[in-house]
């Protein structure tokens, strides 16, 4: 009876946090848009993305954590290595949306799987296995599909292409330095303690490089807030519910459900045609995730 009851048990254990996942991975693919409604600069953006999801943040760690006799923070090492990763991809990847098309900010930066991978290797000696590699290729693939008919290579946006590079290179760090900070600690801990120290950080940026700190309208408000709260607080909640059970280096192949969302969105909000590339795109995207699934 044990076995079967450990079998029956074990899709609910993966089917949580892989919800949780892909919910966070929707909520962090409309950030873009609110960093454009925003009306401030880019660094300013990301300061009050961080700085304003904190109140949400610490009533969720409280609710979690009640009963607990528990320090408001500690910030264990994993924790800093997490906060110094997120504050250096939120810097470049608001400077790669501003500075190049929204598409391609994106697809450089939905090369964060690849550097999960490779420094998972090279930093913890986590070697990937095949269905993992396999899935980063359709992943990859399927992304390049969904972002074509939008993807232009400029001389003028070739910074802001650069950027968004960056941005992959951190986001893929962010993943393991969560995985690693969650050993012991819980998602709500984790994820407020981070956002502490990169709001500090933002916030000097922000001062020493643009002058607009408070957005000059009602709509610059709202998008502050909500890309703080469903963005942040919702989106790198989420994902650090997830990096608690799932592996990172499957838990970043998710983050191309993104792609397949502002296809979606822009279907059925904008009216704009689906293409078979891209449609083809979504599928090896979705191929791609269950080929890598923990078994």
């Amino acid at each position: 009876m044990t076995p079967s009851l450990s079998t029956a048990s074990r899709p609910a254990s993966i089917a949580a946090p892989f919800a949780a996942l892909v919910l966070g991975a929707l909520a962090m693919g409309v950030s873009p848009i609110f960093v454009r409604l925003a009306g401030v600069g880019p660094f300013t953006s990301a300061f009050w993305r961080v700085a304003l999801a904190l109140p949400v943040l610490y009533l969720w760690m409280r609710i979690s954590e009640r009963g607990q006799s528990q320090p408001i923070a500690r910030f264990s090492r994993a924790t800093i290595w997490a906060a110094l990763a997120f504050a250096s991809d939120l810097f470049f990847w608001h400077l790669s949306i501003v500075t190049t098309s929204i598409a391609n900010a994106t697809f450089f930066a939905t090369t964060a799987p690849i550097w999960v991978v490779l420094f998972g290797w090279l930093i913890f000696r986590h070697r990937p296995s095949a269905g993992v590699l396999t899935g980063l290729g359709l992943c990859i693939l399927g992304g390049g599909a969904l972002l074509a008919q939008s993807f232009h290579l400029h001389a003028s946006g070739a910074l802001g292409d650069i950027y968004g590079l960056i941005t992959g290179i951190f986001f893929g760090l962010y993943f393991l330095a969560v995985q690693a900070a969650r050993d012991g600690n819980s998602a709500a801990r984790v994820t407020f303690e981070a956002t502490i120290i990169t709001a500090i950080l933002l916030l000097a940026v922000a001062l020493a490089l643009e002058r607009q700190l408070l957005p000059q309208t009602l709509g610059g408000v709202a998008a502050l807030i909500a890309m703080a709260w469903v963005s942040h607080a919702g989106g790198q909640g989420l994902l650090a519910v997830a990096l608690g059970r799932l592996p990172a280096a499957f838990s970043s192949l998710v983050i191309f459900l993104e792609a397949i969302a502002a296809a979606g969105f822009a279907w059925a909000i904008l009216g704009e045609p689906v293409t078979l590339v891209q449609a083809g795109g979504g599928l090896a995207i979705l191929a791609g995730i269950y080929v890598a699934r923990p078994r």
